[in-house]
């Protein structure tokens, strides 16, 4: 099934589990949907940043996790939430081709060293040009999956040169572990705890290919009605972006933990690779948007063209 078509569908589910989420007040409580990959808000969740600062201006947070960044968008998009933690490049597309009403308020710039595309160590595939005829497992709209589609063509391959296996993230793991696909195409800390536990080694990294920017949203009507809210999440990001980088031991001290007991050196060695730097989203950022969506659309992902120009970008009440 098409990511498009999945995005309602998937989005019924999470919005089962957080039905409590639509007796919020708005005004009152600022209700944010996340992912266990959400690194800089999941450390003001479990800091209590963010709250106290909202605190002082009357306002409540209420946490929301959902599974994927698709039925996060969904839920945002239905107003069942009003702001999303980062999200790869790649879902605000299917989002906009699914007709969302979203709001670009904040993104992550580059870090193109996050995803990758890995073979086992002992693997006799050696360049791009050797994934021809291989199963390779990939997350179906994910940026993983455009980096490959891009990894592919730099090889002079396209997508049925190769036999794709659509598996998340736990599941690309278990298949890439047990030699039931012969390449695995994910994101950090997928990529550093595969390196570290099975000796992965790296076929090819975004560099040239897709910066894996990471984007930050909110539902369009919640973000012309509450600027300053907006302004207070981003400056809290931009700081939180800012702790990380400094100090990477206690940032893989409580991050380890969230995501499934990782270790502190595999923490540190996947945050040496993103960005975590937080800004404004101009409109010249979304030209490699455009391409992406442009890509996915032909081939066969989008149900129509998607003008990735067409979005709202948030601007701070007093100017940054």
């Amino acid at each position: 099934m098409q990511p498009f078509k999945r995005l309602r569908q998937l989005a019924i589910g999470a919005l089962l589990g957080a039905s409590l989420v639509g007796s919020a007040s708005a005004g009152q409580t600022l209700r944010i949907g996340y992912q266990k990959s959400s690194t800089l808000l999941i450390l003001l969740k479990a800091q209590g940043t963010l709250e106290q600062q909202l605190a002082q201006q009357g306002i409540q947070v209420s946490w929301h996790e959902f599974a994927s960044g698709l039925p996060l968008l969904e839920a945002l998009n239905l107003g069942n939430v009003d702001v999303s933690a980062d999200v790869a490049d790649t879902v605000p597309v299917f989002a906009q081709a699914a007709g969302a009403r979203l709001t670009y308020f904040a993104r992550e710039t580059p870090s193109p060293l996050a995803q990758a595309i890995l073979v086992p160590a002992d693997s006799p595939l050696h360049s791009l040009a050797d994934l021809k005829g291989k199963k390779v497992a990939v997350t179906k709209a994910a940026g993983s999956h455009y980096l490959l589609i891009q990894a592919l063509a730099r090889a002079g391959l396209t997508f049925s040169d190769i036999q794709p296996a659509y598996l998340i993230p736990a599941d690309g793991r278990a298949a890439f572990e047990n030699r039931k696909v012969d390449a695995w195409v994910t994101w950090d800390p997928f990529v550093a705890s595969a390196q570290r536990q099975q000796h992965a080694r790296v076929l090819s990294d975004g560099q040239g290919l897709a910066s894996y920017q990471r984007y930050y949203l909110a539902g369009s009507d919640y973000a012309k009605a509450h600027p300053q809210v907006l302004e207070t999440v981003f400056g809290a990001l931009q700081k939180a972006g800012q702790w990380t980088k400094a100090n990477p031991t206690q940032a893989a001290q409580v991050l380890g933990p969230l995501w499934g007991n990782l270790d502190v050196a595999t923490v540190e060695q996947a945050n040496a690779r993103r960005s975590y730097d937080v800004q404004l989203v101009k409109p010249e950022h979304l030209a490699e948007q455009q391409q992406i969506a442009d890509v996915f659309f032909a081939q066969g992902l989008l149900p129509r063209k998607v003008d990735a120009a067409a979005v709202s970008l948030f601007e701070p009440v007093a100017g940054r």
